[in-house]
């Protein structure tokens, strides 16, 4: 027969025939909430009921019922109602669906401790798949989707504890010569050709360069404005739009010797200010599967097989850096900057970004000055 109840200011305190103690308490709607344990002594049922107290006077109470929902119903509509870009939104569904639900989907919130967040990011990254990146991806989505948990009161804190797990320690990438870009450009012929100069001395993304419109280039000022970007879905649907941030909305001074070569590509290209400087028929950008294979090709040719079309933006930047640009420099014309550091930086480096283009032009012309790249 269970003992009786003992008599507090804040809950009741009794004693169960297995001779564990049992805690309960009226939460503020004014329903019996019991401890999801019981205690080994008196004074441990007591102390946490203690807790559940300042807790309430704190602000701090969280319902123990709330945190019954499992994980995959509660990150669902999590993805459901968060305002994010297609592409972003496509990579976290990807990463649920992939990494994260499989093994954690069926948990209940409450019950998600750090130990078995622990234990699913020790098994995530034992193998080298999906590999380290992906898996710290998953790791920031899940603390993420838990955060927001914590601010519904739904869990009192986030299970997602463990130092490092989020940071991303991608390979170093390698670095270009100014004669192997143009040696990469010869080869992959003379319609994309301009397509590599600017991904590697404008710094450009592939979106920005599918995005890219004869109204966005200024040959008189040697500049080409930035301030739309193409998304390809996973279904292959092209979307364009301005740049994720306002860091990607930029003025890019690009080297003389550039100018020259983009000035011969627009002979080629319609009048209408909306044209696309890289366009194909019907007014649609460039198909990246057909750059894709055209660069393949072209490593293969010089020697150059591993080196990956992004590495050009990278080498680009490296270059750049080469000429004692600063990193906020850098960072505004690559852009890279925060929204907030972009609108600061942006006027005030424009002069300096004309020198730094300068100085790239002097590499350029030093290494076609001495005969053929290639």
């Amino acid at each position: 027969m269970a003992g009786k109840a003992g008599r507090r200011q804040f809950g009741s305190i009794r004693k169960l025939p297995s001779g564990r103690w049992q805690a309960r308490y009226a939460g503020p709607d004014g329903q019996p909430v019991r401890a999801p344990s019981t205690f080994t002594t008196k004074g441990d049922a007591g102390r946490w009921l203690d807790g559940i107290r300042t807790d309430m006077d704190r602000g701090r109470w969280i319902d123990p019922t709330a945190g019954r929902v499992p994980l995959d119903t509660f990150a669902t509509t999590w993805l459901r109602d968060r305002p994010l870009r297609p592409r972003t939104r496509e990579l976290y569904d990807g990463l649920l669906r992939l990494h994260i639900l499989p093994k954690l989907g069926a948990i209940e919130l409450a019950r998600l401790t750090p130990p078995k967040i622990r234990a699913w990011y020790a098994d995530l990254t034992r193998g080298r798949y999906p590999g380290a990146s992906t898996a710290a991806k998953a790791y920031r989505l899940l603390r993420t989707i838990c955060s927001t948990a914590v601010t519904d009161g739904i869990i009192a804190a986030n299970p997602c504890d463990i130092d490092g797990a989020g940071r991303e320690r991608p390979d170093e990438r390698p670095v270009a010569t100014v004669a192997e870009v143009y040696a990469l450009a010869d080869a992959v012929g003379p319609d994309l050709r301009l397509v590599v100069l600017l991904a590697c001395f404008a710094g450009l993304r592939l979106g920005e360069l599918q995005a890219l419109r004869r109204r966005h280039v200024d040959l008189d000022n040697a500049a080409l404005r930035i301030v739309e970007q193409t998304l390809v879905l996973r279904d292959g649907t092209h979307l364009t739009g301005p740049p994720k941030t306002d860091a990607g909305l930029r003025v890019i001074a690009i080297p003389e010797s550039v100018v020259d070569e983009l000035r011969k590509h627009l002979v080629n290209v319609p009048e209408h200010p909306d044209a696309l400087v890289f366009g194909r028929s019907g007014g649609r950008p460039f198909r990246r599967a057909t750059l894709y294979t055209a660069w393949h090709a072209a490593t293969k040719r010089v020697g150059m097989e591993g080196f990956h079309i992004h590495d050009l933006r990278h080498t680009g930047n490296t270059l750049a850096a080469a000429t004692g640009a600063s990193t906020k420099e850098l960072m505004a014309r690559m852009g890279h900057a925060s929204a907030r550091a972009a609108l600061i930086y942006q006027h005030a480096t424009r002069d300096r970004d004309v020198v730094i283009a300068t100085a790239l032009d002097g590499m350029i012309r030093d290494v076609l000055d001495r005969g053929s790249p290639q």
